[in-house]
């Protein structure tokens, strides 16, 4: 690793467009450049009944609604934010995980600090509290359209 990769904690990627890209990352954080996640988003056919959920559940404020579009902020932040999508062909992925079967690909990690009342809470808004539970300080619930989501104390 360069001197200028350790600087900026850029691992090196080799080949094709990989060299490139850490090149350009590594002068994007020496010109003073950041990157910030902005938002997280869903697919769903429903993002307004979807975000309704979520938006109960974290407690957020809604910043837009389209019937295609709805974006949900912290109430103290801007970013990062949640945002859901009109996916018609949405297709809620197994859990856990086996072959030959729509994967999960990414998924939201709530800290709680009850867990117990809080997966009473999140079910009582619509989820749905799944029968494999990988860990004892987790919860892994789906919400109304499917996407798993975990529920977590502190140090878990």
């Amino acid at each position: 690793m360069t001197d200028e990769g350790r600087l900026y904690g850029v691992m090196p990627i080799t080949g094709g467009r990989g060299t490139q890209m850490r090149e350009a990352s590594v002068r994007g954080k020496a010109a003073g450049m950041t990157t910030t996640l902005g938002a997280f988003v869903l697919g769903t056919p429903d993002p307004p009944a979807l975000a309704d959920f979520y938006r109960a559940l974290l407690g957020w404020q809604e910043v837009e609604r389209k019937p295609e579009w709805v974006r949900l902020k912290a109430p103290h932040q801007e970013r990062p934010g949640l945002s859901f999508q009109l996916e018609t062909d949405h297709t809620p992925p197994t859990w856990p995980q086996r072959p030959g079967a729509q994967q999960m690909q990414a998924h939201l990690d709530l800290q709680v600090d009850d867990l117990e009342a809080e997966t009473e809470r999140a079910c009582a808004l619509g989820a749905t509290l799944q029968e494999y539970q990988p860990q004892k300080d987790v919860r892994v619930l789906r919400d109304p359209y499917g996407h798993p989501f975990c529920l977590f104390l502190p140090g878990a």
